[in-house]
Formats: structure tokens, sequence, C-alpha cells
């Protein structure tokens, strides 16, 4: 759903702070300490005047961010030099910047107000995610709903991609063997397309390098954007361990794309979706490879159904909502009612939302409606005043409104 959600932690403070008329920014026009703030913007007083005032540091690679109270102040040629408390890590000094807020608001509460305004919304707000990590391959019903996803509307089928297959993985990957600690072979039983996918058995302490290659007709890859396709391991292996190699140079000897496997679940085929590196230089592919980049150990990795696809050439169909529903215990999107033979295998696209980021810092982007938390944060603040009871409950009552005037989530399946 859409929403007008585009400041920071610190533009909402501010924009509080205002409305509240507690905050004033300030820069330093002299060079200060790590206990010292000079400033000539601000109208003076009484010396005291500024005793007990917070301070927000909001520039500095060290300073920026962090809170101060002011613990004296004192007055020379229109310039007043605010000493603060604790001290900051660099010396302040011209042009730093700070928000100077009244002693009635500690900044950190304004924070906490802000935390509070966002969870108070959270489960009628969601942020707008896709997701395309799930492959449906004809067999499983059941699948691991990404952990991105608090939400779930729809589900999308690849009905079509402009693709070109590298390799099906039904024939021996023959073209060198480098790897003596490492034996190949086609399995025609534990395979995810065809009649076979590639074997790779790694003894303990198994060399890193090329493992094998396999020669194929010369490809032309310069217009695809992605190689998909499936691995497996005996052990978990990390993001990188595992690389596919493709060259225009047999027994890939001058790689040209040198492409990182993800994680992969031990015992589990992944469906992996790679940017290719340098598409442009991709002209004639005929050779392709697999690198052990890392040593994890004795395992054995399979590999299936190879192929470069365009990205953005694809057409998606929506799966009719009778044929999937999800298990909220489980967290898994389940097909039924014949769910599985109508996805067959092909790419999912999986549409929803997650909640809404809480901010813990102040460059943090709000996902939720800015007027919205604006307006519930200033009615949070006021609310702690008892002579600002009424003026509370007029922004508590026009962040509800702003909360109303969301439109409402249809056709939504919770995943928690």
């Amino acid at each position: 759903m859409p929403i007008i959600a585009t400041m920071t932690r610190e533009d909402l403070r501010v924009s509080v702070g205002r409305i509240l008329g507690a905050v004033k920014l300030i820069e330093a026009d002299a060079a200060g300490t790590t206990t010292t703030f000079l400033t000539d913007e601000l109208a003076t007083g009484a010396a005291t005047e500024f005793n007990g005032k917070w301070m927000v540091f909001t520039s500095g690679t060290n300073n920026d961010g962090q809170i101060r109270q002011v613990t004296a102040s004192t007055v020379a040629s229109n310039r007043v030099t605010l000493t603060f408390f604790p001290a900051v890590t660099d010396a302040t000094a011209s042009p730093d910047t700070a928000e100077l807020w009244d002693q009635s608001y500690d900044p950190e509460d304004i924070h906490e107000y802000i935390q509070q305004a966002i969870v108070d919304v959270t489960g009628r707000v969601f942020d707008p995610t896709e997701d395309i990590s799930l492959f449906a391959d004809g067999k499983t019903a059941r699948f691991a709903i990404p952990t991105t996803l608090e939400m779930l509307r729809d589900v999308y089928i690849r009905q079509r991609v402009a693709s070109v297959q590298i390799h099906n993985c039904d024939t021996d990957w023959d073209e060198q063997t480098v790897l003596a600690s490492v034996t190949r072979t086609v399995d025609t039983e534990d395979r995810r397309q065809g009649s076979g996918s590639i074997r790779f058995v790694f003894a303990a302490a198994a060399a890193t390098g090329v493992v094998s290659s396999k020669a194929i007709s010369a490809l032309d890859l310069r217009k695809y954007t992605h190689v998909e396709g499936w691995a497996k391991s005996t052990v978990t292996t990390a993001a990188g361990d595992f690389r596919i190699l493709l060259d225009d140079t047999a027994s890939v000897a001058s790689v040209i794309e040198n492409l990182s496997l993800p994680i992969l679940t031990a015992d589990t085929w992944t469906y992996f979706r790679i940017a290719l590196d340098t598409p442009e230089l991709d002209s004639a592919i005929i050779s392709v490879g697999l690198r052990h980049q890392v040593d994890i150990g004795a395992a054995t990795v399979w590999l299936d159904d190879l192929k470069a696809v365009v990205n953005n050439e694809t057409d998606w169909e929506l799966m009719p909502r009778h044929l999937w529903m999800v298990d909220k215990e489980a967290r898994t999107l389940l097909f039924i009612d014949g769910g599985v033979s109508w996805a067959g295998y092909r790419l999912m696209k999986l549409v929803g939302g997650d909640n809404p980021l809480v901010l813990n810092a102040d460059a943090d982007t709000n996902e939720v409606p800015d007027s919205y938390v604006i307006y519930r944060t200033v009615g949070l603040a006021l609310l702690t005043r008892p002579d600002q009871t009424a003026r509370a409950q007029t922004f508590l009552g026009m962040a509800e409104r702003e909360v109303r005037g969301l439109p409402i989530l249809v056709n939504c399946r919770m995943v928690i």
C-alpha cells in the first residue's frame, strides 16, 4: 500500500520540536572544546537561561547524534558559550551544528515517543515488499516464507522469461578434471529437472580451485542479466564457498564470470539467481565450470539446470487464491487443491509487506506516514505536561485520523 514516508528520525524529531516550540537549531561560530559549544545564534537574556537545556549534536563524524545537557552558559560580545556534560568525543568547531531543546523535553524521550508511534500502528501499516527467491518445482507443496514478509497478499508464477540454457546438467562435466580429491558423476536420482544432476564428492581437506568444467556450444549472453539454477550441499556453506564460472576460453582458462553461489543449507536444494558481473563481455561463452573457493571438508555438492535469463523480460501470472494458504504456525506458504501442478516448474514472486522499521538511529528512514508519526509523537510528549492535556488529545486525534485515512488492507494473509 502506498505510504508517504520519507523523513529520517532526525527530520521527525526536529518537526516535533518545532510544533512543541521546544527546539532551536544552532551553529558554532568558533572553536570550542569537548565540553563547550560557542555560537552567536542565540538571543541572550540572563546568563543562566540555557542551563539545563538539552543539546543534540547533528554534525561531525564522532559527535553526530550524541545528546548532552547544558550545565552552564556565559555571554560575551553576543556570543554564548554553552558548557555541557558529559564530554563529547571531539572538540567542537565552526561550523558544527546542534539542536538546542527545552529542558522539559529530553530528546531521548522524543525518540521513545517516535518508536511508540510506530509500534502503535504496526499491523495496520505495512512496508510494501516483493520477493523472488522461491521456485516451484512441480513437486513441493510447502515453502518457508522469507523473513522479509510479515503479510502476504499475492503469489505470482513466472509465466515467461527470456532465457537460454547454459547446461542442463544431464550429462557429465568432462571437459577437464582438475582436483584429484573430488569425484564427479551424473546423479539420476537426486535432481531438480531433466534426467540428472552433476554430483561432486569432496574428500576431507580437498584442494581449492577449479573442480571441473563442461564444454558447451558458443552462447552470446550479452543481453542476459542473471544466471539461475539449483545447488545443494550435504553441509551448510557460506556465500561464495563455491562459484559458477563462465568463459570464452576452453577449460575456463581465463574466467570472465566468477559468480558466487549463495548460502546453501545442508541437504536442501537451493534455487539461486546471480547477476552477471560483465555481461557486455559474454559474447561467446564456450565453457562452464565450478570453483571450490573455500575448503568445506568432506561433502557432496550437486548442480542442476543452469540457464541465463533477462530479468526485465518477464511475464507473471497471478496464482488463484484458492490454490494457496499461509500456515502461520510453521510460517510457510502451502499449495493446496492442485496448487502444486498449477504452479509447475516456475519461479515464484511473493507480494506483500513487512512491519515498519523501528527507528534506532538518526539516519534511519521512516516507513510509516510521516504526518501520523509527527502528530502522535507530539501528542505523547504533551501528555507528560499536566497543563497540556487538551492540546495532547487534539494531536492524538489528528494522528488517528491520519491512520483512518489510509487504504484498507484487503486480501492480505498474515504470516505470523
